[in-house]
């Protein structure tokens, strides 16, 4: 019988990690839960080797994708209408990753940030092959990339985009005056 209580235990104690991680409960009634089924000591909750790995791998490819779209625009002699369109595949892969696993997981800031360098690259790459020798459509489109940044880490709280948003602003600014 005592066999039979201990494997109980470990499957109420593996159902509540399981909603824990799926967020079917909140963090605190999910903690309480275990706390009261482990008499206080917490078990190890299983971390998939697989999701991290993949993740890592996401990760790498979205750190990739800034050197390769740097290459795309400035090395290459493709159309810009070809650069254009692997610029916006590019840049909705790192949205969607960023949508899809925004809930799941807290490794998406590569993928933000990887998301603005290659729209500020891309940005500047189309205005500057559009309109060679007019500065104020690029400075025009320096600014739309740093008001998308402030307002990006102003709604998401991610102080990183705001000072970059600022700061490329103030840059912007001083550039223009001087």
């Amino acid at each position: 019988m005592l066999w039979l209580e201990e494997n109980r235990k470990k499957i109420i104690i593996n159902e509540l990690l399981h909603w824990k991680k799926s967020r079917m409960l909140p963090d605190q009634y999910c903690d309480y839960l275990l706390a009261l089924y482990t008499e206080g000591s917490q078990p190890k909750e299983i971390k998939k080797r697989k999701n991290t790995v993949v993740l890592y791998l996401a990760n790498l490819i979205f750190l990739l994708m800034i050197p390769i779209s740097a290459l795309l625009i400035y090395f290459t002699e493709l159309s810009i209408t070809l650069q254009t369109v692997i610029l916006i595949l590019f840049i909705s892969a790192c949205i969607f990753f960023i949508f899809y696993f925004s809930r799941k997981v807290k490794m998406i800031h590569i993928p933000i940030i990887s998301a603005a360098l290659i729209l500020l690259m891309g940005s500047v790459g189309f205005v500057s092959e559009i309109y060679p020798n007019n500065e104020r459509i690029l400075y025009v489109s320096l600014v739309i990339n740093c008001v998308l940044w402030l307002y990006a880490g102003l709604k998401r709280k991610f102080l990183y985009l705001w000072i970059s948003g600022a700061l490329g602003f103030f840059l912007i600014v001083i550039s223009i005056f001087i």
